[in-house]
């Protein structure tokens, strides 16, 4: 059987069907393409999750909430600037959960870092999530602690390269002690600051990671900490990040993607073919080919939104897979055949042959990514026009975790460093182009430069994949695609899981899937009531433990 396409047939004109927002929402997306795909999904501020790609953290939807009045914003003062003689300050935002707080009951204060994000979007946590469920079983006190610059707790005028000097690491560290030490809490008496009340410090992702260095940085104050998916190892090269979508998702589907960056890298070496390739997605105008494939990955970041409650987690990543085997020109007998397999090739002058998910990948980017370019592909999908990045006003809120990429972290998406390497992502997506966003959208200012590559070390020196201490729980997802960057990588030496230092991996888990709950536990799948029931019994066992400083 042989497939046989015009290059400009109708069969090939493909319908830009309208994004549609949904429960999980995508945020703080890194790299030139990222900011891009961040400015369609916010055209006119109507946010489209489905858009925002790459390695991201995945929020719980909070409209959910029954009683949303039940959790008003709260203040606290910090300064701004916690290591020098200043008296600039800034509020920041927090909310609490006293629902099964009792006084004088001795019970602990859990507090989840909101992490680089709203702090907003933390609020289902407060309510179903794990804050709950950890305040319900222990008679304690329940916090979300909204991160500086994010949401409202925002301390400058605008986001440009002086005014963001202040959000790194040890400040945001700084802020929380602080927060711990200093707070009292509305419509509360007592006096429940640490470290006379037992603090049990939550985060998830890179608050995993923040998590876990305030146990080491300020253990006094922290009596006890959970870490889910806490990123404590920052990487120049986040390349496994892709390796662990290979290896997890349906093996027909990863044979298809590897199929298809192959295809399309050999393609882009071919001059006639190059314009065919990228016409056949929409993106013929594009002018950089690195910019074209960065366009094309976008989709594996539906990986990561995949969460086990149906009402916040995202089916998009299966859907996309589904959407590369359908059946072209109502020929379903050749989808079972193995890509490849020249049954499935379709034909087009120049003796190109595809495979006929190509062509539905293909469709699938023009109805999902292209179809939202209300202007010309090279300034939808453009990157290399520096002064597309320089805008700081404080609605550009993708600088603030670029900001932190850029100076700390690292964590710039490639390819794998090995080209023979079985990969899913184009051999163009290197480092260079991964974190030249660095370059173009923090030009020096009076007061600070971003260094040349973020100062990994300055997180690695915490810890890194070893990080531990008495009363840290190291809690991850086995098919997490950050799970290379946590203490349950490969790279890391293996530990035994006690009650005094519990490290659980999460059977078939993504993204911190501990943190999502419902009101009633019993109702959970069976791996998220088994951690959510392990980690009450070590916070309860911790607490056992606990006696105030100065107490007999």
């Amino acid at each position: 059987m042989r497939l046989t396409i015009a290059l400009f047939s109708s069969t090939l004109l493909l319908t830009a069907n309208a994004a549609s927002a949904s429960g999980a929402d995508y945020i703080r997306t890194y790299g030139a393409q990222g900011v891009n795909l961040w400015r369609l999904a916010n055209q006119g501020r109507e946010k489209d999750s489905h858009l925002i790609q790459r390695p991201v953290l995945v929020v719980q939807d909070n409209s959910n909430i029954e009683e949303p009045n039940e959790f008003p914003d709260q203040w606290f003062t910090q300064p701004i600037d916690h290591f020098a003689n200043s008296s600039d300050t800034f509020k920041q935002r927090y909310w609490i959960n006293t629902r099964h707080y009792t006084p004088g009951s001795g019970g602990p204060v859990i507090v989840l870092d909101g992490g680089e994000t709203s702090g907003e979007d933390r609020i289902p946590f407060l309510d179903t999530g794990i804050v709950e469920i950890l305040a319900r079983a222990t008679g304690g006190v329940g916090i979300v602690l909204e991160h500086r610059y994010y949401g409202k707790s925002i301390p400058v005028s605008d986001f440009s390269t002086d005014n963001l000097r202040w959000l790194n690491n040890d400040q945001a560290a700084a802020d929380s002690a602080r927060f711990m030490a200093k707070v009292t809490f509305p419509g509360i008496d007592e006096d429940l600051t640490a470290p006379n009340t037992p603090w049990i410090y939550y985060g998830g992702s890179y608050a995993g990671a923040r998590a876990a260095h305030m146990k080491v940085l300020y253990p006094d104050l922290v009596y006890g900490a959970i870490a889910s998916s806490g990123v404590t190892h920052a990487t120049l090269s986040n390349w496994e990040y892709y390796e662990i979508i290979r290896n997890a998702a349906d093996p027909t589907c990863a044979r298809k993607l590897e199929h298809t960056t192959l295809a399309i890298d050999a393609l882009l070496g071919v001059p006639f073919a190059k314009r065919f390739i990228k016409s056949l997605f929409g993106l013929e105008d594009l002018a950089h080919d690195d910019d074209f494939i960065s366009v094309l990955e976008s989709p594996l970041g539906y990986w990561q939104a995949k969460v086990w409650d149906p009402a916040v987690g995202s089916t998009k990543f299966d859907q996309f897979c589904t959407f590369l085997d359908k059946p072209i020109l109502g020929n379903g007998s050749v989808s079972s055949l193995p890509v490849g397999h020249k049954d499935r090739l379709v034909h087009f002058p120049g003796d190109i042959k595809l495979d006929f998910s190509i062509l539905n990948y293909a469709q699938y980017i023009k109805e999902n990514y292209v179809s939202q370019c209300k202007t010309s592909v090279e300034d939808c999908f453009g990157t290399y026009n520096d002064s597309s990045f320089l805008a700081t006003g404080l609605d550009q809120e993708w600088r603030l975790w670029q900001f932190q990429v850029c100076t700390e972290w690292g964590f710039f998406s490639t390819a794998p460093p090995d080209p023979a390497h079985p990969r899913i992502v184009s051999k163009l997506l290197t480092s260079e182009y991964s974190s030249k966003i660095c370059r173009q959208a923090y030009p020096a200012g009076k007061y600070f430069t971003v260094p040349p590559m973020p100062n990994i070390t300055a997180v690695n020196a915490l810890g890194d994949f070893a990080i531990s201490a008495d009363r840290l729980a190291i809690i991850d997802g086995e098919v997490d695609p950050w799970r290379p960057c946590t203490p349950h990588s490969d790279y890391a030496a293996d530990r035994e899981d006690t009650i005094l230092q519990p490290f659980k991996l999460i059977p078939n888990a993504v993204h911190h899937y501990d943190e999502y709950g419902l009101k009633n536990i019993s109702d959970e799948p069976v791996e998220i009531r088994k951690i959510h029931g392990e980690m009450i019994v070590f916070v309860m066992e911790w607490l056992k433990a606990f006696k105030a400083p100065g107490s007999q």
